[in-house]
């Protein structure tokens, strides 16, 4: 299943943890998802690796926990 394709603008990602981590911008190509600035504590765009994605649904369900999630994600501006 290629995550990719059902991944929509404004869609929760959630963590394997349950702890939304952010919500869906845009898909940044094929291989990256740009999370919104406005759930950011930091006021950032992150970029997250669609790798990471476990499952689509209604959500986004990631494979990492939230902590790793945030530690691991990359800033955009």
């Amino acid at each position: 299943m290629n995550s990719a394709e059902q991944i929509a603008e404004h869609m929760e990602v959630i963590a394997a943890d349950g702890i939304p981590v952010g919500t869906v911008d845009h898909m940044e190509g094929d291989t990256r998802i740009k999370l919104t600035k406005n759930d950011s504590v930091d006021g950032q765009h992150h970029l997250i690796p669609v790798d990471w994605v476990d499952h689509v649904d209604t959500h986004v369900h990631l494979k990492k926990n939230s902590n790793d999630v945030r530690s691991q994600w990359s800033s955009a501006t």
